[in-house]
């Protein structure tokens, strides 16, 4: 993948090197933090993907994706296609109830880019994202909900409102959120590896969905740190810029810090004067305009907070803002990998493994059996099946093997690795590509038994995938 940011180093950016070691090392601690990108001045100082994550894969970027929506709008609003003050219900006629109620009546454009839709809860829980019949789609559900408080009174993180923007944006264009954005702004920053989710109608998910790689984050981030401009153009609005990354509406209380500084249109705000766009799982673009940085992350942790205070920690200092005395060449960061699970690459029981088949217990991924043997390049290979179907997951030990995982559903980018804890443990974890999510699987063996585990390392629900037990049976 051609570059599309340039390359520096921290010293002639006037960054001490030792700090973004500090920073890379104190985010490897975290164990699932796939990619950094550090700009400073608009140039790349420092770069590093965890493997098997790679610089060239697309990255899921969840609610990053509601701060490009914004954008889109931003433009949109300049172009004369819409204004903030317009009303929701003027905009998506067809989609609004007939009982509208006042509180729906007096939405704006505004509400949904702040949050404040008057609104309890989300409007997106609970929506039937697979199914969309002639006039009763995701907006139509949207606008039904009720509409408790005073729009612009009251602040409710709300993936619907984005997703209404996006439907907006849809009608007034007539074209998907992503085709809108591709000459106005995708293109001319370069970012050519963007896809985007849609509902059963075609329309752009806006507060979601988004892939794109880690330095086409920051490549977005670096457009906002200079105003909207970009090669002497202005992609997006000044004051489009200025409003969108200020505190527009209180958004607090809440147990992490930088969740309680405020929210503008799409747009968090962070500690020491920062802003930033911010997906679930950890994927950020942090722009510190004080500092000319713009520092973006890909990651899979529940603890968002632990990764902005890394951030902090390492370079709020100020002795990390200044060009060491003897000027050096460059320190780019160590190697960095994603730990294999620790243990011996096999055990004493394969050999009674051989030929034997366990039957696994009635379970909701229709599971019906489990082998255990040695792959060709001798890793360990886990086959199940399913609806008739052997299903195998081949396992490198002590190295990431890339593939595909079918096991409990649609066949997606993996990479695997596993070892055996003890002689009657296997521990794996199997990594999917381009997304916060891994599953950890445990198997436990004990005489003619075992019990099989695969837990999710971040999820919106339970993390518990399954967990079923089986009895061996001779071929």
């Amino acid at each position: 993948m051609s570059p599309i940011l340039p390359r520096s180093t921290p010293e002639a950016e006037g960054v001490d090197p030792t700090a973004l070691r500090r920073l890379v090392d104190r985010l490897d601690a975290l164990e699932d933090v796939h990619s950094l990108m550090v700009l400073r001045h608009g140039q790349v100082i420092t770069e590093s993907w965890w493997h098997p994550h790679t610089a060239d894969r697309p990255h899921v970027m969840f609610s990053v994706s509601k701060s490009f929506t914004s954008t889109a709008v931003g433009i949109a609003v300049h172009e004369g296609l819409l204004a903030l003050d317009d009303r929701v219900v003027d905009l998506l006629p067809d989609d609004a109830p007939a009982d509208q109620g006042e509180h729906l009546r007096a939405m704006r454009v505004r509400d949904l880019l702040t949050m404040t839709t008057g609104h309890s809860a989300s409007t997106m829980e609970g929506i039937d994202r697979t199914i969309s019949l002639p006039g009763a789609g995701w907006a139509r559900a949207i606008l039904a909900q009720p509409v408790e408080h005073e729009p612009g009174t009251h602040f409710v993180y709300n993936t619907g409102a984005t997703y209404l923007l996006s439907a907006i944006l849809h009608r007034l264009t007539g074209e998907r959120l992503l085709d809108y954005l591709t000459p106005r702004l995708l293109a001319p920053l370069g970012i050519t590896h963007a896809t985007w989710e849609q509902d059963p109608d075609g329309i752009d998910a806006g507060g979601f969905g988004l892939s794109i790689t880690t330095e086409e984050m920051a490549a977005f981030g670096q457009l906002y740190l200079q105003g909207g401009a970009w090669a002497g153009q202005q992609l997006v609005p000044a004051e489009w810029v200025a409003a969108a990354t200020a505190a527009q509406v209180p958004n607090g209380p809440h147990d992490w810090p930088d969740w309680n500084q405020g929210y503008g249109y799409q747009f968090w705000q962070c500690r020491h004067g920062a802003f930033r766009a911010d997906g679930a799982f950890g994927q950020y673009v942090v722009v510190w305009p004080e500092k000319d940085l713009v520092v973006t992350m890909t990651s899979g942790l529940s603890d968002l907070q632990s990764v902005l205070d890394v951030v902090w920690e390492t370079l709020l200092p100020d002795d990390v803002w200044a060009v060491p005395t003897e000027t050096e060449t460059g320190h780019p960061p160590r190697e960095t990998a994603l730990p294999t699970p620790a243990g011996a690459a096999s055990s004493p029981l394969e050999e009674s493994l051989r030929g034997v088949t366990f039957e696994l217990e009635a379970n909701p991924h229709g599971l019906g059996t489990l082998a255990v043997g040695r792959a060709a390049d001798g890793g360990t290979e886990l086959t199940f099946t399913t609806a008739g179907a052997d299903r195998s997951v081949r396992f490198g030990h002590g190295e990431w093997v890339s593939g595909t995982c079918a096991l409990l559903g649609t066949p997606a980018d993996a990479a695997t690795a596993a070892a055996w804890a003890d002689e009657s443990t296997l521990r794996g974890r199997i990594i999917f590509l381009g997304t916060p999510f891994e599953w950890r699987l445990e198997l436990k063996l004990s005489g003619d038994d075992v019990t099989v585990t695969i837990d999710q390392n971040v999820a919106f629900g339970e993390r518990e995938l399954l967990r079923v037990a089986g009895k061996a049976r001779k071929d």
